[in-house]
């Protein structure tokens, strides 16, 4: 599973703090905290007004730097903003992200077309929110049409399908789960990802939820998604969700991330 940790977002209170008073400390804790517990990449939300946002990503993704080489995923609404701040990365990450609304493909595709930078598409475009599996697949290939044009290969996105909340669902996921799989049967190279914690908005005991969707989806054929790479019970899911998959080789990689203390109750040597 590729691990996009979701800790450094303007929008989480204790975040917000640290950037309005300009605190690295935090911001340098939660990079290599996440770092350590297994990310792929780092993802860096700055979530402050549009006029500061540029210099506050600058800002944001010099700490992380400064203690992890994971790469990072540049998170912003304004695609335009993501594209501008790739100068600031040392090393190839992930755009968080483009869609088929505007110009947002058009903003960034051609910054990272002959680039090894990996980019998230939303399957959402100008007219509505995707919720049949018919809508959800006729914005990935448009999308897919885009990403050929600019021979942006499809071993490079990460398709987010919209993970909505489920309080609000008719179906549960089940036309997440549909649409997931077509997918994947299409491009078997490509990435499947989301948010964790969208699903369980407005519902109590939200990790049950959590967990009961990604163990659904990596079914499906999620291998990416956005989420806390501390909450160990969620990492240990994810880690044995793999094995029980076949994606885990007599299950070397959940017996080394257990030794490892990324999740379980204690570290073992």
């Amino acid at each position: 599973m590729i691990i996009i940790g979701e800790k450094i977002n303007g929008s989480i209170p204790s975040v917000a703090k640290a950037i309005g008073e300009k605190n690295p400390d935090l911001i340098r804790d939660l990079a290599k905290k996440q770092a350590d517990a297994g990310a792929s990449f780092i993802d860096v939300c700055a979530s402050v007004a549009p006029e500061a946002e540029l210099e506050t990503l600058r800002w944001l993704i010099n700490l992380v730097q400064e203690v992890t080489d994971t790469p990072i995923a540049i998170d912003s609404p304004s695609a335009k903003v993501c594209a501008e701040a790739i100068g600031f990365c040392k090393k190839p990450g992930m755009i968080n992200s483009v869609s088929m609304e505007r110009d947002k493909i058009a903003q960034v595709f051609p910054v990272i077309a002959d680039t090894p930078w990996e980019c998230i598409a939303l399957l959402c475009d100008d007219t509505e929110i995707s919720k049949t599996v018919e809508k959800r697949l006729q914005v990935f290939d448009a999308i897919m049409k885009q990403a050929e044009e600019y021979n942006i290969p499809s071993k490079r996105l990460h398709i987010d399908p919209l993970v909505q909340m489920l309080c609000t669902s008719e179906d549960g996921i089940l036309s997440i789960t549909e649409a997931m799989r077509e997918i994947k049967r299409r491009y078997p190279d490509i990435h499947i990802t989301g948010g964790a914690s969208n699903i369980s908005f407005n519902l109590p005991v939200r990790k049950y939820i959590n967990q009961g969707f990604i163990l659904l989806s990596m079914s499906a054929g999620m291998d990416s998604a956005i989420l806390d790479p501390l909450n160990k019970d969620m990492m240990g899911l994810i880690y044995a969700a793999e094995a029980l998959l076949g994606q885990d080789e007599f299950c070397m990689e959940y017996i080394s991330a257990y030794r490892a203390g990324i999740f379980g109750n204690e570290k073992r040597s």
